[in-house]
This record gives C-alpha cells, structure tokens and sequence, in this order.
C-alpha cells in the first residue's frame, strides 16, 4: 500500500490551477461547454508512479463530473508505453487540467523513480536512504511522499520536527559542546545531529553525547574510519558527494543512514502525456 497521502493536497493543487488558469482557459472556450471526451494517460518511459491524488485532486476541483480510472497505483512500476489511467468527462475539464495534472504526475514519479533506483543499488545492505530538506518550493511534502513510494525514508520534514546542528549553528553557539548541550537542555525528548567535517570533529561531537552526526563529504575509507571510532556510541549519517555511482561502497562502511539531496533537487520529470480520443 502506498503511505499515508500528505493533509495540504488540496491547497498545493489550488495554487497551481490559479497559476495557469488565472482568468479562465481562453484556448478551451473554443470548445462548447457541453461537450464531453474521454482520454488517457501514458508514460513514455519507464518508471514509479507517483503523485494520483495529485492528479485526480486536479479535475475533481475543475469539475467533479470528471472520472478516472487509475490501472496502477502510486508506488508501482509503469513500463514505457504504459497507459496509467483512463479519464472521462467534460472536455474543458480534461483541457484546462491536463498540463497541472501531468506537472505534478511527472515530477513526484521522478522522485519516485531516483529514489528506487538508489534503494535497489542498496539492495542487501543494512542502511536507511534519507530524503533531505532540498525540495521544490511548495512541494516540501508531497515530495516527501514520493521518496516513500520509491522505498526511501523521510529525514526531518522542516526545521520544526527534528535537529541538526550544521556548521553555521556552531558557528553561532561557540562549538560543538555548547550547541549540543543547548539542543539537549530544550528538547530533551529530540535526537540531537550534528553535522561534522573532520574526524576531529566527529570525536568532539560523541564526547559532546550527540545521538546522530552527519559525516560530511567523507570519503569511503574516512567513513570506515568514523564507524570504527564511534563504536555504536552514535548513529551516523553519510551525506555530500554520493551517487548512484558510488552509494554502494558508502553504503558497506556501515553507516547507518545515507541522506542524498538529489533524491528532491535533481530532479528528472517523467515524460508522460494525456490525449484526448477522438
């Protein structure tokens, strides 16, 4: 079963129907209001699908007249060719939405998709992938989602829910200890992360009791290293300069979590199209 779907759907899609529609579809009115079509839905490319609620949120706030079949669900593979859903109902309906709803099935099956392929490189390996806070403005949690459906896990959502201590919070609190002891004295009910360079860094950061440290651009025999002196006294975290390329030699270093930004920044939009049957 795919995650549990974010609680702003609705407010995500509003917005983006008001940033194309703005006044009105003046391409559609040249269709009579009463015309009805059917169309469908397929992806040019393999992929995960992702983003149906997004999609269906998409027509049903234009005209809930409209109906959608879906022949996969969010989370499953879609082959090149693929028709993914079926829609039927009033055509300036199935006009005016096809380009926001494509926007957001493209982009959240390219996340989708990034993630999956990085969970399978990790395939035997005893390490959680992590999403990061490098989304698309506005897409913060239904892009979250995605990296669910592709079989990832969701590192903090914001700066609300979770710490970690980056090098400009030290900076500013005066070091490691200072910062940790802070984090620690406010939320005592939080992990505490922090984010270290240096295997200098790292040990000043255990001494310090830090729950989790983010080892920052380590190479794979630095991160052997950071595993070996940690000793199962924190978690750690591998983040900066990894690809599909190479997460799998971070991945047997042993640490605990590998968070990659590219997962929600680098994104490549799935090419699908909708067309109407004539």
């Amino acid at each position: 079963m795919p995650p549990r779907l974010p609680d702003d759907i609705d407010a995500v899609v509003s917005q983006a129907l008001r940033e194309d529609l703005g006044e009105g579809d003046l391409t559609a009115l040249l269709i009579t209001e009463e015309a009805s079509a059917s169309a469908h839905v397929r992806s040019r490319e393999a992929a995960i699908l992702c983003g149906t609620a997004w999609f269906d949120r998409v027509f049903q706030q234009l005209d809930a007249r409209v109906q959608i079949t879906w022949h996969l669900q969010d989370g499953q593979e879609v082959s090149a060719d693929q028709t993914v859903c079926t829609l039927l109902g009033p055509t300036h309906a199935l006009l005016s939405g096809e380009r926001t709803g494509l926007n957001f099935l493209q982009t959240l099956s390219g996340t989708a998709t990034a993630t999956r392929a990085y969970v399978e490189a990790l395939r035997g390996i005893e390490v959680k992938l992590l999403d990061t806070r490098k989304t698309i403005p506005g897409l913060r949690n239904a892009q979250k989602y995605a990296v669910l459906c592709g079989g990832g896990h969701n590192h903090r959502i914001g700066l609300y829910d979770g710490i970690l201590i980056k090098e400009n919070h030290l900076l500013a609190s005066g070091g490691i200890q200072n910062a940790v002891r802070a984090a620690k004295a406010k939320h005592p009910d939080l992990p505490v992360e922090v984010e270290v360079e240096t295997l200098n860094q790292l040990e000043e950061a255990i001494e310090a009791s830090a729950d989790i440290v983010l080892l920052d651009n380590f190479a794979a025999p630095t991160l052997r290293k950071a595993v070996a002196l940690t000793r199962g006294r924190a978690k750690l975290e591998a983040s900066g300069s990894i690809e599909l390329s190479n997460v799998r030699e971070i991945a047997k270093t042993g640490v605990d979590f590998i968070s990659i930004g590219s997962l929600t920044k680098h994104l490549h939009a799935i090419d699908m199209s909708m067309h109407i049957e004539g």
